[in-house]
């Protein structure tokens, strides 16, 4: 069963349940559209995308998160996401709630963990629903052409450090399916040409393209009647549906005599805007009406590369010419060229150029041809246009970052900015609020008091972005006439904030060919950028927590000491192996100022890791007693299967306890063989069983027990370090005694560097080696 929740509302949103009884309504053919029935076949058509289907994790970051990209085609005027999960049969597997994000033009921003987000960061509350482990469905109505993207993850991840393959897990597969109904047959609405309409019981489906530099869009029914009575029972949606908030116009004649219109100012640019027309009349009433749209030209002025270069002041913005591109499919008096709103009167805008480069992935630079300053005047807004409609720039985080000239702003005046998409924000002079037709911007200002302004945008959306300056005198307009303002500006795309700042890690993600970021946090700190420090170490406790885990591995100077002493030099070589890479690799483990790297952290891990079994399958097979030909060819064995077993998964369980069960078989078996034979307990000495054998074997089943079932994210520092301790006191303990040939550090005899006279019993000569 589903359930929605968001921060904003849900506009023209559904839930259901999905079923056998969904998918045989999916199968019926779709609603008539617009006309009379003989012609509701061919009117609209269904399309089905679909998906591979991902496995869910419990959410720890946005890494944890599963991603979907889909595409809704131009025309669509029902979107229906069908949710499916299914999940495991095993003892582990029981019923979980699972979250689903939803949101156009770029991946959601959500915050699980109710953490918070960096200063001057511009974020909307995400769109969600929440279901259990059943189908769920979401209809959308004309839906926005372009890229949705749906984000899904199970509850919150525990703080239990869980071994892989030594605690039973269940599978959850999320996939979701998106099916589409669209109309094949619209109409076209031509500026400040009446198109007339008729409706009976099906909506009738129009659109208009908004060129560039569109000011207003006014939409107007003329001539409207139901059955040739008074009154106009028509309900006209304008503009797509988009989450997680929605921007749609609905406007009803409620009148009979009255005008009827609608206003929308700056449009988006540069694209086909819908428009529905639906009767609320009864079935059977005819409802017949004009269509009307006249579109506001806005003449630019083009700030070129001359006007740059010349640098001139005091050119007035009416002798600067600004043209319009021409209307897809204009033959002359059709698009803005032919409107009466065209001609005259002076520019509503100064547009700068802006140069983009690209510098990586999902990292990309904005700025102006003159690499430095805006000039901000209190005419005209000046405006900059971001390209970022590549379809691979949502990604990351949109940073602008703006300071005023200080001798050019005085306490009488203030810049005001907007930071739009689709279209930039012109009504500066009766409103701040940075809103357009059908975008909420994000409101900046600079004043001699602030003379810098900063905003961090996260996954900004597929569309060109407008960043838009006027210069203001609230309290003294007549300052205002000749001044003029410079303001410097910093446009970045950046894949993630500061690199997460020194607490975490920026991640590239990848879904299929669509690349984005996250941070993965260190430490205790947390965030969208590894900024919240509400659960962060101090810098003391990080210190302390380094010097548990690096100098708890100096407890293997005990069996390297012990092997020596019992002449078994490729043990005390294994131990100091793992006691070097170990104290290292957790040097290098370690986040923000207590770390040092001697080598790749790869490697590092992989040695560590390589030791630890290592160590463990050489104190087994040592406690065997094998013959020494024996004893070596399974200690090269092991190490080539420990080598290849953990290049295959390196935090398998089953990867170190498959072979070191191996080796404690032998070890029974040749325990076994030697009390059959002796007919006697081996070993013999209760002393070795009270002071070495029993000390050691508890000391290893409580490292075992510690690393398997009490490790956790906050005691990990300390429960880490006594496993190293209770891993080195037992490999020192379980080591067998030595050979009663041998004599005590009898390895310094072995490991001669001096002449020495030998005996040849053979031959009864003397030589010198």
């Amino acid at each position: 069963m589903g359930r929605a929740g968001t921060g904003t509302g849900t506009g023209g949103a559904a839930v259901a349940v999905a079923g056998p009884l969904l998918l045989l309504l999916l199968a019926r053919p779709p609603p008539a559209a617009a006309g009379d029935s003989r012609k509701s076949d061919v009117r609209l058509v269904s399309e089905h995308f679909s998906q591979s289907p991902q496995k869910l994790s419990f959410y720890s970051w946005y890494g944890s998160a599963r991603l979907f990209r889909f595409r809704v085609p131009p025309n669509t005027v029902l979107l229906r996401w069908l949710l499916q999960v299914s999940r495991g049969s095993g003892p582990a597997c029981a019923s979980v709630e699972i979250t689903v994000y939803f949101r156009y033009g770029a991946p959601p921003v959500i915050n699980p963990l109710g953490t918070s987000f960096p200063a001057n960061s511009s974020v909307q509350s995400p769109f969600f629903i929440k279901m259990l482990d059943s189908n769920a469905s979401l209809n959308i109505s004309h839906p926005a052409p372009g890229d949705w993207f749906v984000v899904a993850h199970l509850p919150t991840a525990s703080q239990k450090i869980e071994v892989k393959g030594f605690v039973p897990t269940c599978a959850y597969v999320f996939q979701p399916d998106m099916l589409v109904v669209r109309t094949v047959e619209v109409s076209i609405l031509e500026p400040d040409v009446p198109l007339p309409q008729t409706l009976l019981s099906h909506p009738s489906y129009l659109k208009i393209f908004i060129p560039e530099y569109t000011q207003e869009l006014q939409l107007e029914l003329q001539g409207c009647a139901a059955n040739g009575s008074l009154g106009c029972p028509v309900r006209l949606t304008v503009g797509a549906a988009t989450l997680p908030r929605n921007f749609q116009k609905v406007f009803m004649c409620v009148s009979p005599t009255g005008a009827c219109r609608l206003l929308l100012p700056s449009p988006p640019w540069d694209r086909w805007l819908q428009v529905t027309a639906k009767s609320l009349a009864g079935p059977r009433v005819l409802v017949a009406f004009q269509v009307v749209a006249a579109l506001t030209a806005c003449r630019p002025w083009n700030l070129n590369f001359q006007h740059l270069l010349q640098s001139s002041l005091n050119e007035s913005c009416n002798t600067s010419t600004g043209l319009l591109p021409p209307h897809p499919g204009d033959h002359g008096n059709h698009g803005l060229g032919g409107s009466s709103r065209r001609h005259g009167g002076p520019c509503c805008l100064a547009s700068y150029p802006v140069i983009r480069e690209d510098l990586d992935v999902v990292s990309v630079r904005f700025w102006p041809v003159d690499r430095v300053w805006v000039r901000v005047r209190p005419a005209t807004p000046s405006v900059m246009r971001l390209y970022m409609d590549t379809g691979m720039d949502s990604g990351g985080s949109l940073t602008v970052s703006l300071r005023a000239n200080k001798t050019g702003i005085t306490n009488s005046t203030l810049v005001a900015v907007c930071v739009n998409a689709a279209s930039p924000f012109l009504g500066f002079r009766t409103s701040l609020n940075c809103t357009t037709a059908f975008f909420q911007g994000s409101p900046l200002t600079l004043s001699a008091a602030s003379h810098k302004a900063n905003l961090i945008i996260p996954y900004p959306e597929t569309d060109n972005w407008y960043l838009s300056l006027q210069l203001m005198c609230p309290e003294s307009p007549e300052e205002c006439e000749q001044a003029s303002v410079l303001v410097e500006t910093t446009l970045t795309l950046v894949p993630c904030l500061n690199d997460c700042g020194p607490y975490g890690q920026c991640v590239l993600l990848r879904r299929h060919s669509y690349l984005y970021a996250g941070c993965s946090c260190k430490a205790g700190w947390r965030g969208w950028s590894c900024t919240d420090n509400s659960t962060a170490q101090t810098v003391a406790q990080q210190r302390v927590a380094a010097l548990l885990l690096t100098l708890s591995n100096l407890m293997f100077l005990a069996p390297i000491a012990v092997s020596v002493h019992r002449s078994l030099l490729v043990e005390a070589s294994v131990y100091a192996y793992t006691m070097f890479f170990s104290t290292f690799y957790h040097a290098c483990d370690q986040p923000g100022e207590a770390v040092l790297c001697i080598l790749g952290y790869d490697t590092l891990q992989y040695c560590d890791f390589l030791g630890s079994g290592v160590s463990i399958w050489v104190t087994i097979l040592c406690m065997a007693r094998l013959k020494a030909a024996q004893k070596h060819v399974l200690f090269l064995l092991g190490t080539l299967i420990f080598a290849m077993s953990l290049q295959l998964d390196r935090r398998g369980a089953w990867n170190m306890m498959g072979p070191c069960l191996f080796a404690f078989v032998v070890m029974v078996t040749m325990w076994v063989y030697r009390c059959g034979r002796r007919r006697h307990c081996y070993p013999t000495s209760w002393q070795r069983w009270a002071f070495y054998l029993l000390p050691g074997i508890s000391m290893a089943a409580l490292g075992i027990a510690i690393y398997t079932s009490m490790m956790t994210s906050d005691n990990y520092y300390y429960t880490h370090s006594l496993w190293h301790v209770l891993l080195a006191g037992s490999a020192a303990c379980l080591l067998p005694p030595r050979e009663e040939h041998t004599t005590p550090w009898a390895c310094s005899q072995k490991l001669t560097c001096h002449y020495q006279i030998c005996k040849n019993h053979r031959e009864d000569l003397y030589t010198v080696t």
